[in-house]
């Protein structure tokens, strides 16, 4: 038997897996390959298991490194550390392999991985699948003797960082050509941003409504904070931190102003949001939401809700928010009664 590997390296590469929901129909076991990089004189790749790499981990996402030869020698010790990353590139903690221990690859042993780096509906879920497709960073080490070459590994293009730079516009007001008064604020935006993003803006800020250069816009019927909100997501295509105790609150408003200034991906946001949050305290005002603003998905989930057993109906008449769907949409409530009916 030869000699183990005694070569030293150390390569980060970021991967990004697009076209997520095709590959939902690969059963487990099937996945899908990396490119090939080196590390520490050898190849390695990385394979992708969207339904698990083995029948006891049907559900997860799995990733697995795996050795492409041994260059003259049985075994070759690496330690390997891979992590989900989130959409500014950074490892998300709780998702991923940070192992300490040399794995031996060889023909009898490997591949070695994260067998459970998320599941599928947590990553459905999350702001980590972003425009169908997830990144993972890995990490691997080869030990011993030092390793001297120096080590360059892109094995695809790391995640796009624009959101963050446009954020930074944003907040920094750098080049700003157009101010709206929002609730006693003065707030600095750009024109083009604007207007690529929102056929509404587009119209108001170049088309025949269009405001005077030096105009400060006036904003009605809007809390500058909400204003600011949907501002953040325009010029990132994210919503900003929100506190907890805040979710609902402001996914409601969102939610208005999505639909006033046409920004179908931010309204589709908003209804997941409420979707996830949804008790007697809330679903009254969603269902009116969805009815005023017609967001199909939101009131379908909002009848389920309503229609379930026990006594979340009686707790949901008893809240101020069925007040405001019988006086703003009291078809929706004819509506609502047909359903309930046996």
């Amino acid at each position: 038997m030869a000699d183990r590997i005694g070569h030293r390296g150390t390569a980060t590469t970021c991967v990004r897996f697009d076209g997520y929901s095709r590959t939902k129909n690969l059963v487990t076991g099937k996945g899908i390959k990396s490119e090939t990089f080196v590390v520490g004189r050898h190849r390695w790749y990385i394979r992708y298991f969207p339904d698990g790499h083995s029948p006891g981990q049907a559900g997860w996402i799995s990733i697995y490194l795996y050795l492409v030869d041994t260059a003259g020698v049985d075994e070759v010790n690496a330690r390997c550390k891979i992590s989900l990353l989130d959409q500014d590139g950074e490892p998300v903690t709780s998702h991923g392999l940070d192992s300490q221990t040399c794995f031996t690859f060889s023909s009898q042993s490997g591949p070695w991985g994260c067998a459970q780096l998320i599941t599928r509906k947590d990553l459905e879920e999350s702001v980590y699948l972003k425009d169908d497709g997830f990144s993972v960073k890995c990490e691997i080490t080869v030990p011993r003797e030092i390793f001297t070459e120096p080590i360059s590994l892109f094995v695809a293009t790391p995640p796009s960082d624009m959101h963050r730079h446009f954020g930074q516009l944003l907040s920094s007001g750098e080049g700003s050509d157009v101010t709206f008064q929002v609730g006693g604020e003065t707030i600095a935006a750009h024109r083009c941003v604007l207007a690529a993003r929102s056929s509404v803006f587009m119209a108001e800020l170049f088309g025949p409504m269009k405001e005077t250069t030096d105009a400060c816009v006036p904003i009605s019927d809007m809390e500058a904070e909400v204003f600011m909100a949907m501002l953040y997501f325009i010029y990132t295509d994210s919503l900003p931190p929100i506190d907890d105790a805040e979710v609902v609150s402001m996914a409601q408003h969102l939610l208005v102003a999505a639909d006033r200034y046409n920004l179908e991906r931010l309204k589709l946001l908003c209804v997941e949001k409420l979707c996830k949050h949804m008790d007697a305290s809330t679903a009254a005002t969603s269902l009116a939401l969805a009815e005023q603003h017609s967001c199909r998905g939101l009131k379908a989930i909002c009848f389920k809700f309503l229609a379930s057993p026990g006594n979340i109906l009686k707790a949901v008449v008893a809240n101020d928010g069925f007040e405001h769907v019988r006086s703003s949409c009291p078809s929706v409530l004819k509506e609502l009664v047909s359903k309930l009916a046996p």
